[in-house]
């Protein structure tokens, strides 16, 4: 199997993304992982979490802060243009987005690329690989809708990060998993047994 992209931008959601890392890990899939800058500043704003920023540093600190020995991680930096991941040549199974801010989703529709994230996108895009992104936004402006339009045409998935109460979550750990669990179904991965519809009781 070849290595998964996880990038994760400055979206108010991280707790999905640590738990889709978790989860893929627990599942020994091989992981690049893509902090942008501003995902920085959310784990620390809103969870109070000090994220290092040396890639070394920080594959140690998700290793204990999820308790997971599993799987193989690698950390890059969001500016690291010369990261292996930023070549088309270079294969993986596909990229997933979550959360995705809209700025990253419009400097991806234009073809933009700033940090490492948009060019590994741009990269999926062109080499036709799977590209994930959940948006995490609401509600949706115009141009917002546009620029997912637009990436739609050019191949990505567009999965919002939208919980089925069909389900019946008991807590907030439930529907997180949902929504992570669901966001894997697109690549035809199943990270965890979920709770799915079977029709009306």
């Amino acid at each position: 199997m070849y290595p998964l992209v996880l990038a994760v931008t400055g979206a108010s959601a991280q707790q999905l993304a640590e738990r889709a890392l978790l989860l893929l890990l627990q599942k020994n899939f091989n992981i690049h992982l893509i902090l942008s800058r501003g995902a920085y500043e959310v784990w620390s704003s809103e969870l109070g979490i000090k994220v290092p920023l040396d890639p070394s540093q920080q594959e140690d600190f998700w290793r204990n802060r999820l308790s997971v020995t599993n799987g193989e991680l690698k950390c890059h930096k969001w500016n690291d243009h010369s990261s292996i991941i930023a070549s088309g040549s270079y294969a993986t199974s596909g990229m997933v987005i979550v959360p995705c801010t809209m700025g990253t989703i419009g400097r991806i529709a234009s073809g933009f690329s700033l940090n490492l994230i948009e060019r590994c996108a741009d990269v999926h895009l062109k080499e036709k690989r799977p590209l994930i992104l959940s948006p995490r936004e609401s509600p949706f402006s115009l141009i917002h809708l546009q620029n997912l339009t637009r990436l739609s045409e050019a191949g990505a998935t567009i999965c919002p990060p939208i919980p089925g109460w069909y389900s019946n979550p008991k807590n907030l750990d439930e529907m997180i998993d949902f929504i992570v669990i669901r966001l894997f179904d697109t690549l035809g991965e199943s990270l965890a047994p979920l709770n799915r519809w079977t029709g009306p009781n």
